[in-house]
């Protein structure tokens, strides 16, 4: 007998239906439900990631032109758009949360283990990236006069390169109100852009024993006060420079090294810690996701980088 199974179907495996249903029973997900599974459903929208399908009738549309090859998927035909539709708006999310940690522990088993670097600190990596969307259709996604925007902010552990933290808001939101209610374990290393750059952020950082690596932002205000003899040998050209820099008219001493951006502030003041008790996801001011962060995910302690 023949077996066919295509690649979308291959990815389904990932999500065991036993686990599966085990989630839509703890979350009520099916009840009063008439005919349209839950699977079906979770099939229809993973489809609409794949694909990149932009509406309910492409999602649809592709599903139902596959018809004789739906049976491997799990679902015997393709729901219509009012039912995707109505499915979409009164099902719990949760069951969507409780699905995403059942992925999210089986990627931390095959997480790489060993790392390409010297140190043995957590390295993690902070950005925020802005999600376009239509301002007639999204008014609340406030960004600018003719344009709607979220903005997803993400902070990446790269060990094994999963998210320990992620919060959307709207476009108009600046990332450093973000970064300013994180708290990371002492000795780790953030790399990030310009747009974080905040001299009491950097001091309560410092204190706290994080270590940064940014670039200089090309209009900031300082002055070089020391200069040592070039750590590498090789570039003569690049002395390590000691700065002393100047920022919403407060003054914050750092070490930098020019060029590298790794920065240890001393003094300044700070806003209050926060841990990362959960990741949050908003959607119209709906919360949508909910803890991640507090799975053990920042609990290493770690001093000095080690070389």
């Amino acid at each position: 007998m023949n077996q066919f199974s295509s690649i979308f179907g291959q990815l389904l495996q990932i999500f065991p239906k036993s686990e599966f249903y085990s989630a839509v029973k703890e979350t009520g997900s099916e009840k009063g439900a008439k005919g349209f599974t839950c699977w079906g459903q979770f099939v229809a929208m993973l489809f609409c990631q794949i694909g990149q399908a932009r509406s309910l009738r492409e999602i649809c549309g592709g599903l139902s032109s596959s018809l004789g090859k739906l049976k491997h998927l799990g679902i015997e035909t393709a729901p219509s758009k009012s039912t995707l539709s109505y499915a979409n708006k009164k099902r719990p999310w949760q069951l969507y949360e409780k699905v995403f940690y059942q992925l999210l522990d089986k990627c931390r088993a095959v997480a790489p283990g060993k790392k390409k670097f010297r140190f043995k600190n957590k390295l993690f990596s902070l950005d925020a990236s802005v999600i376009d969307l239509c301002a007639s259709l999204f008014d609340w996604a406030t960004f600018r006069q003719t344009k709607g925007a979220v903005k997803l902010h993400l902070l990446l552990d790269h060990d094994g390169y999963l998210p320990v933290f992620a919060h959307i808001t709207e476009g108009s939101v600046h990332e450093i109100n973000i970064a300013r209610e994180l708290c990371f374990p002492k000795g780790s290393i953030i790399a990030m852009d310009r747009g974080y750059i905040d001299y009491v952020l950097f001091a309560r950082w410092t204190r706290g024993g994080v270590f940064f690596v940014t670039r200089q932002k090309g209009n900031a205000a300082y002055t070089v006060w020391g200069e040592d003899s070039p750590s590498e040998p090789e570039h003569p050209e690049r002395p390590d420079h000691h700065l002393q820099q100047l920022s919403f008219e407060k003054e914050v001493s750092l070490s930098l090294e020019k060029n590298r951006g790794m920065g240890r502030g001393e003094e300044g003041d700070h806003h209050p810690s926060h841990e990362p008790s959960h990741v949050r996801f908003y959607h119209h001011r709906r919360h949508l996701q909910g803890p991640l962060a507090d799975r053990d995910l920042l609990q290493d302690d770690q001093t000095e980088p080690q070389g």
